[in-house]
């Protein structure tokens, strides 16, 4: 039922296909899992399809090793009137202990679409909590950032 479930916290074990020359699991395949998150949890909150229509300020605190349980946990942190803005955490660790430590980070934002792919409105996301309150008006501040960054890349002359 949309307009319910805020968040969604994938489980699985980093396998030997997801690493890279160096032993251990590449940033592509982390960005895989975190854009499935992503899904996963705003289709949850919408009810929708959606897709990804912004990753950043993904930064890569620890080293994930092959067969670390590894957690995907993804969050609404805000809505527009089509978007979702996502919190999302990556958290790994020996799965014979219960200790996970964050290895990854960063805001996927995605938008609801209808079978024509046009967006389609998403329902509004109200936080409760002093956390949620604060993740919001988080994702308000780097909404106003990426639009900044954005009119900076812009008149950056490319290659």
């Amino acid at each position: 039922m949309s307009g319910t479930e805020n968040g969604i916290t994938l489980r699985f074990l980093a396998e030997p296909a997801d690493v890279n020359f160096g032993g251990k699991v590449h940033g592509g395949a982390v960005m895989k899992w975190i854009d499935l998150a992503g899904y996963a949890c705003a289709a949850g909150w919408s009810g929708k399809y959606c897709i990804t229509a912004y990753a950043g300020g993904i930064r890569f605190l620890k080293p994930i090793y092959v067969g670390n349980i590894v957690e995907v946990r993804a969050k609404v942190s805000y809505t527009g009137r089509t978007s979702m803005h996502l919190a999302i955490e990556v958290k790994a660790g020996d799965p014979k202990g219960s200790e996970r430590h964050l290895t990854t980070n960063c805001i996927v934002i995605m938008v609801a679409v209808d079978d024509e792919g046009s967006p389609t409105p998403v329902p509004e996301w109200i936080p409760v909590t002093k956390e949620e309150v604060r993740n919001r008006e988080s994702a308000l501040k780097l909404m106003e950032l990426r639009k900044q960054l954005t009119h900076h890349m812009e008149t950056h002359s490319t290659i």
